[in-house]
């Protein structure tokens, strides 16, 4: 047999090569200014390491753009086969209160910036059988109406 290798040892170098390595491209880059903010496709280099976190993303490219990193949402994101990079989608915002006024709500409330209403699951049929019955803006009206 041959020498051992202290395994514990090589963990934390390789530790230490993950915290620093994750670079950050944008492309495709816009400004949306009737939605009030930036768009841009995401590519984040994360070698070593299985991914990166939304929040992570949304502070580095709060410190990219200058922007308050409230008001940036990521989202989308998939790595490729064999890990190392992933692709995603940003929306930076002029201000929280337009991305309040935009945003679908899911993402606001995986923000943290909406609360989710549970409802039951027979209110949620109820109202889109109420739905059909209609089309375009009356259906929203429709559907809120007799709550």
């Amino acid at each position: 047999m041959g020498p051992r290798v202290d395994d514990s040892r090589a963990n934390e170098t390789s530790a230490h090569f993950q915290a620093d390595s994750v670079t950050i491209r944008t492309r495709k880059f816009l400004t949306n200014p009737l939605l009030q903010r930036k768009q841009m496709v995401v590519d984040v280099l994360h070698p070593g390491r299985a991914n990166v976190s939304k929040k992570e993303l949304g502070e580095k490219l709060a410190k990219l753009y200058k922007a308050d990193a409230e008001s940036i949402f990521c989202f989308g994101f998939r790595t490729q086969f064999g890990g190392g990079k992933s692709t995603g989608f940003a929306l930076i915002y002029n201000s929280l209160d337009s991305a309040k006024k935009f945003e679908p709500k899911y993402r606001l409330v995986r923000s943290g910036h909406a609360e989710h209403i549970k409802t039951s699951r027979k209110q949620a049929k109820e109202r889109k059988n109420r739905g059909k019955k209609f089309r375009g803006t009356k259906k929203a009206k429709a559907a809120k109406a007799s709550k």
